[in-house]
């Protein structure tokens, strides 16, 4: 039993410490069990003055007991990115996986709301993916928001990338 406490406390300072640096914005009732929706505004770290709202389901105690899966949310999710003023870039990866901006826990270990940037070069454009990311089952449920850099006044910090 003291194991079990120790990882849920291990679990919980995960959840808290993924979530830094969102801030939630929105919270909706979805029905009478107390399952919400919530509505969380990322700033993502390395590009200012852009922000997405990311959404995941929260489900509430009742629902937990009465459906089982005790530790976990559902995978759904979904992400809306805007520029909310003068974009600079900071050193962001120029790979084709991109970087890992925002994570949050979905249940007590093993699965993640994961919001990735990635740079299209070709088309001056920054990709927000938002999915879930499981130890064991990947989740093919994803949402993607784009900022287009075009005609922009953009600032990099290391050059814009030929």
């Amino acid at each position: 039993m003291q194991r079990f406490q120790s990882l849920a406390v291990a679990s919980l300072l995960t959840l808290i410490a993924g979530t830094a640096s969102a801030d939630v914005v929105g919270k909706v009732g979805v029905d009478w069990t107390g399952n919400d929706i919530i509505v969380d505004a990322v700033a993502d770290p390395e590009v200012s003055r852009v922000t997405c709202h990311v959404t995941y389901f929260d489900r509430s105690v009742i629902d937990r007991l009465k459906n089982g899966n005790w530790f976990e949310d559902p995978s759904n999710n979904s992400i809306a990115c805007r520029q909310t003023g003068p974009i600079s870039i900071g050193d962001i990866s120029l790979s084709q996986s991109g970087e890992e901006v925002f994570r949050a826990g979905m249940s007590l270990i093993w699965k993640k709301l994961v919001v990735n940037r990635i740079y299209d070069k070709k088309n001056d454009t920054l990709i927000y993916l938002a999915h879930s990311r499981e130890l064991t089952d990947g989740s093919a449920k994803m949402s993607i928001s784009t900022i287009p850099l075009f005609g922009q006044n953009v600032s990099w910090k290391n050059g814009k990338p030929n």
